[in-house]
């Protein structure tokens, strides 16, 4: 697919800096810390042979970094063109080898808008993501910035809009093997979940799973306009089919998790859905939902939740009344 590059002056973002995650792109959530840490601190660690993951502290968003004997695959690329020369002066530091491939877990906006940056800075190379990604990162980021735009006191205000936009050039539907020379990495399309074009990246000889936004440590996983709550679950299912007892599993934000973890979000996932589908079975109002329902959660987390699954319920799975 051709590649495309343009800067986005009118774009929305998921309440960004300030307040909740809204219409489906992640939130700066103003609860996050933004202290920016020395320029001599080693942020890149290594959580398994040749697999180092950077965790930043705005929106404790994740980088991760792949090597193999032709080179580093970056996955994802941060939230800001400022933030990803932060993000290429850490790669240089660590100095594990030339970076040669960009991957987006998902299109919005705090995993992709380092990438015009990344190829500025370390010069043309492929940029992954799924189909669907691909197809919706310029809506994603033109919402993102529009909402942006309004929030003059935002403190990342000038520093996101300011970011030129670059699309991702190599997609794929449902998997595809990248070769890294003396290792292959894997892009797995596993299902809907946070958005519809979600992707898991897997390095079997490391037993590493970078989850993207499916899996979140430092919060509950973000249900946003654009998710599929009760798929979800489902989702997870076959990512954790794809893990060992051992495996390291990478989190979109937050701290590196196991197995064990991914379950347990599993299980409340899988809660939110079937309380959905229970109540909407038995003719309790969308309206009412959040009230009646048990859930794993804070209420205010579910507004999205709610919402989308009764939309994407068939109709078969419903009771009157619902008005």
């Amino acid at each position: 697919m051709a590649r495309s590059t343009s800067s986005l002056r009118s774009s929305t973002t998921y309440a960004l800096l300030a307040g909740t995650r809204q219409t489906g792109v992640p939130t700066l959530l103003a609860a996050r810390s933004v202290a920016d840490m020395p320029d001599d601190t080693p942020r890149f660690e290594e959580v398994a042979p040749r697999v180092w993951v950077a965790h930043y502290d705005w929106m404790h968003v994740n980088i991760t970094l792949v090597g193999g004997s032709d080179g580093l695959v970056m996955v994802d690329t941060h939230g800001s063109a400022a933030q990803a020369r932060v993000v290429a002066d850490d790669v240089r530091r660590l100095g594990a080898g030339p970076l040669t491939a960009l991957v987006n877990t998902h299109e919005h906006w705090d995993h992709h808008l380092g990438n015009a940056t990344l190829v500025e800075e370390f010069g043309e190379m492929p940029i992954h993501a799924t189909e669907w990604a691909r197809d919706h990162v310029e809506e994603s980021a033109r919402r993102t910035f529009e909402d942006l735009e309004q929030r003059v006191d935002d403190p990342r205000r000038e520093e996101v809009l300011a970011t030129t936009l670059r699309l991702p050039d190599r997609t794929f539907s449902s998997a595809v093997h990248l070769d890294l020379g003396d290792r292959a990495v894997e892009l797995i399309h596993p299902g809907r979940g946070h958005t519809a074009g979600d992707l898991v990246v897997r390095v079997p000889d490391a037993d590493v799973i970078v989850g993207g936004d499916l899996v979140e440590e430092s919060d509950p996983p973000f249900i946003g306009d654009d998710s599929w709550p009760l798929e979800w679950p489902g989702t997870l299912d076959l990512v954790v089919g794809l893990m060992t007892d051992a495996t390291v599993v990478v989190p979109g934000h937050g701290k590196v998790v196991d197995k064990d973890f991914v379950q347990d979000q599993r299980i409340e996932l899988g809660i939110i859905a079937e309380t959905i589908r229970d109540l909407a079975s038995r003719g309790v109002p969308e309206s009412q939902a959040l009230d009646v329902g048990e859930w794993p959660w804070e209420r205010e987390r579910l507004v999205s939740a709610v919402r989308l699954g009764y939309a994407h319920l068939p109709r078969g799975q419903k009771r009157l009344p619902l008005a």
